[in-house]
């Protein structure tokens, strides 16, 4: 050690509490770093693990190969295993709804394949023998067809033909019938017959342009006697036959590559579900999502340490300005004295980065386990986020917060290097002022008095210091602000994103038959735990409206001019249950007699959507000008705006209608294609609907209920479902559990939201702390002298009162506008990432921040001038080093 390093220790010994506040600042600053770097590769590590449960371990699946290239790839040696799956054909679906699948495709699982990709059984057990099959469930549900466990199917297996050449999964229907390709023909060539033994969720690797849908059995072990349809087997020498082969690989980063070299004129699949998280995927968003937020706080918390540490290295420098002019004036260089400085960021790295780390690791352990339960609500149910601790994210956090130092603290140090010696030993540059540069105006005197003129004058003389504080306190706001406005802009998103509804369970079908629909309600309704059940229908209308009858707001944002022009809006008509209907006619206090039977008015919502207020949020008002209004209707949406023309007698309905501001029931999910601007919706008894039955009313029939275990009773529903037998397309949701996911995610946001705000917030505060409490002591001499020609205790705390105003309000003059501008970038790069999230002014945190900033800084003052009153003045008084 020589004898600058002993300096140096000597210097940070004798200043014990800028020390301990700049170490304190650094263990924060490492503990964010460190619990931000882990908390990403955990969240990480936690995606694989669950996307791997669920997808399965595979990485690439080679399609229709034969059998010495299934060999090739188990022995090449970059793959850590192989699971085979005999393509044993296809079989036409009889009475399938979808034109582009029409097949069903059977794929012979080895006992590998079983271990390697994941099924989800909904009912029954696995395929034990060749003669056994596993039914996915969405061959009912998209396909129209429904399977039992238990059936026998006798299917003619083939293959499908385009010329000469075979056709596999990878080639969608369609696209072989186009004009100007090949047509395709189904070639059958044996009788097989297999039972049923399950039902089982849609397999992950079947990709969504597949023209079959997978129905899974064992591999055919005698199919080496008894050659298929293609002459396929697993153990098999035919060269012919054909195999899908998972491959998983060693390394997964390298999947391209492999791909490349080895795949040929083969066609594959990627397991994207998992590679995405692996970053090897062409699906990036994920991984920027993840890297982008995590580059927002690490930004954050970069800023806060930077500045924390820059400040407290600057006034170390001020401290010791006469020091490194007397070292300068007997031989040392410059670049002695900036190692120096160096030498005391690495001190208090070495004392504060090993700790920060600990500190970081033990907090967001702590928080993770606080949340694991709340992730499996919206993420894998099947694993748990669990701590993972990365030796290079703990090297990464810790060469981050070495690195924030030693910038940080080189700065000061090449400034400090370059000052004259003189200049350095005189410290004739710390206060420079030309005449008249402190007068203050006779208003200032008689306002704030001595104590006052004094606090300013000493603002006026010492702009240095005075500018290093100010910017502190303003740094301290910006980042409070920007931290709530950051976690308020998720916390928005996350809450519209909710789904309102008034039900838990909700089936829905567009083509099922009214008879049916009831036959399975009454056998749904007996699940256990269902305690409030309906049922409804939606049908989609247009209704010829004067455009005068609209409201002066909907009509300046349709652009309608001529109030005496016919218009049509399009709207949906609810049919509810006629004892629901009547409860609500009598909760709004209309006359049921009025608005039931054949002729009845009919009551409806129309509102539209406002443009967003001044808070950020959006609204809606009315429509229609009046309380109610006269129309004709026609079955089908037509476009808003559209002038009426002359349609059918037959399907024309004049209809008077009453507005309400209300629903009694939440309508049946829609997709999101059919989402308007607008809320036109009329409700009716279940006992009119016939007369507004039509086939262009694209009419879809619902059942919704509310239950004690949504979870349960959705599993029971969906057996119940399968036993039916229902062949027409439909829709079974969990709606509690869309609530269930959304009241995790914003647990989630809200607890990490205030960890790293109040991270920030304590960073903000040492800053604040660290260069106050220095600055008071490098005026120790100045405030001694004070105290000396006879200022008493009350004008000496007078005084520093008013440095405490002064320093508050010239931080907010400062820090408010440039929070306000940072918050407004936030919003901007959230809303251009897609984002749904308004702009809302943080006035809430800037009232925070202002009385904290106040707050800190009178405690702060108290806590240092406290410390002043203790010494004796004439030590003060001698103190040459300020």
């Amino acid at each position: 050690m020589n004898i600058f390093h002993k300096v140096t220790l000597q210097s940070m010994k004798k200043s014990r509490t800028r020390t301990i506040v700049t170490v304190i600042g650094v263990i924060l600053s490492a503990a964010m770093i460190t619990a931000v770097t882990t908390f990403s590769v955990s969240l990480l590590n936690y995606m694989i693990k669950g996307a791997t449960v669920k997808y399965g371990g595979w990485h690439v699946e080679f399609l229709d190969v034969d059998s010495s290239f299934a060999e090739a790839r188990a022995r090449d040696d970059g793959v850590a295993g192989t699971a085979i799956s005999e393509n044993i054909g296809y079989a036409e679906l009889k009475g399938g709804k979808n034109p582009n699948k029409p097949y069903l495709f059977i794929a012979g699982f080895s006992k590998e394949a079983f271990d390697t990709v994941p099924i989800e059984l909904v009912s029954g057990r696995l395929p034990e023998n060749s003669g056994e099959i596993l039914v996915p469930a969405h061959v009912a549900a998209n396909g129209g067809v429904t399977y039992a466990v238990g059936d026998t199917l006798s299917l003619a297996i083939g293959s499908r033909m385009a010329g000469e050449g075979r056709l596999g999964q990878h080639d969608p229907f369609p696209a072989r019938n186009e004009p100007g390709k090949e047509n395709e023909t189904f070639v059958p060539q044996e009788e097989r017959t297999y039972t049923v033994v399950g039902i089982c969720e849609r397999p992950a690797f079947e990709e969504f342009t597949a023209p079959g849908y997978t129905l899974i059995t064992t591999e055919d072990t005698a199919a080496g006697q008894t050659a298929g349809p293609t002459d396929q087997t697993a153990g098999s020498t035919d060269q012919t036959a054909s195999l899908s082969i998972f491959v998983t690989l060693k390394n997964p980063g390298k999947v391209q590559a492999y791909i490349e070299r080895t795949a040929g004129q083969s066609a594959y699949v990627l397991n994207d579900n998992v590679l995405r998280f692996l970053g090897v995927s062409s699906d990036h968003l994920f991984n920027m999502l993840l890297y982008s937020v995590g580059g927002i706080l690490m930004a954050l918390i970069m800023t806060g340490s930077i500045f924390l540490i820059y400040n407290s290295f600057t006034i170390s420098l001020n401290e010791r300005t006469r020091q490194f002019g007397i070292l300068a004036s007997v031989g040392a260089t410059a670049g002695q004295l900036r190692n120096s400085v160096l030498f005391e960021g690495l001190c208090i790295g070495a004392a504060g980065i090993p700790i920060g780390i600990l500190v970081g690791l033990g907090s967001i352990g702590l928080v993770i386990s606080f949340v694991a339960e709340k992730f499996k609500n919206f993420g894998y149910s099947a694993v748990s986020l669990s701590l993972t601790v990365s030796g290079t994210a703990i090297a990464g956090a810790a060469v981050i917060s070495l690195v924030t130092i030693l910038f940080a603290a080189y700065i000061p140090a090449r400034k400090a290097a370059a000052r004259p010696v003189m200049e350095s030993i005189r410290q004739t540059n710390e206060i420079k002022i030309e005449s008249g540069a402190v007068r203050t105006s006779k208003l200032t005197q008689r306002l704030c008095g001595l104590e006052g003129t004094l606090a300013l004058k000493n603002f006026k003389r010492n702009k240095k210091r005075c500018r290093s504080i100010v910017l502190s306190l303003s740094l301290s706001v910006v980042l409070f602000v920007s931290a709530n406005a950051f976690g308020n802009c998720l916390n928005q998103g996350a809450k519209r994103s909710v789904v309102n509804t008034d039900f838990d369970i909700c089936f829905s079908s567009p083509k099922i038959d009214e008879n049916e629909l009831f036959r399975l309600y009454g056998r749904l309704k007996t699940a256990e735990g269902i305690k409030e059940s309906s049922y409804q229908a939606l049908m989609s209308y247009s209704c010829a409206v004067r455009a005068g009858d609209l409201s002066d707001e909907y009509r300046k944002y349709m652009g309608y001019e001529n109030p005496d022009e016919t218009v049509t809006l399009p709207m949906d008509i609810q049919f509810i249950e006629d004892r629901e209907f009547r409860n609500f006619i009598e909760s709004q206090g209309l006359s049921p007699e009025e608005y039931t039977g054949q002729n009845a008015k009919m009551i409806a919502v129309a509102k539209q959507k406002s443009d967003e207020t001044k808070s950020g949020r959006s609204g809606l008002v009315n429509m229609f000008v009046g309380d109610s209004v006269s129309g004709s209707v026609t079955p089908g949406a037509e476009l808003p705006g559209e002038v009426k023309g002359n349609p059918s007698a037959d399907n024309e309905k004049q209809i008077s209608i009453t507005f309400v501001d209300t629903i009694p029931l939440d309508t049946l999910p829609k997709n999101s294609s059919d989402v308007k601007p607008f809320i036109f919706m009329i409700v009716a008894p279940w006992q009119l609907r016939e007369q507004f039955v039509s086939p262009d009313a694209g009419e879809i029939m619902g059942l919704t209920f509310l239950a004690d275990k949504p979870s349960q009773v959705t599993a029971e529903m969906s057996e119940m479902i399968q036993e039916a037998g229902i062949g027409t397309d439909y829709t079974l949701y969990n709606v509690n559990r869309m609530f269930e996911e959304n009241r995790s995610i914003l647990f989630v946001i809200h607890v990490f939201t205030y960890v790293f705000v109040m991270m920030i917030s304590l960073i903000a505060a040492a800053n604040v702390f660290n260069t106050i409490s220095t600055n008071i002591k490098l005026r120790r001499r100045e405030l001694a002298m004070l105290r000396s020609v006879g200022m008493s205790d009350r004008d000496f705390n007078k005084m520093m009162n008013f440095e405490c105003a002064f320093y508050g309000m010239r931080t907010l003059l400062f820090g408010l506008p440039a929070a306000g501008i940072c918050t407004w970038l936030i919003y901007c790069g959230m809303a251009a990432g897609g984002a749904d999230v308004s702009f809302v002014f943080p006035w809430a945190s800037m009232a925070v921040s202002a009385f904290s900033v106040f707050f800190i800084v009178f405690i702060t003052m108290v806590f240092a001038v406290g410390k002043l009153k203790k010494e004796n003045i004439i030590d003060a008084l001698r103190d040459d080093m300020a």
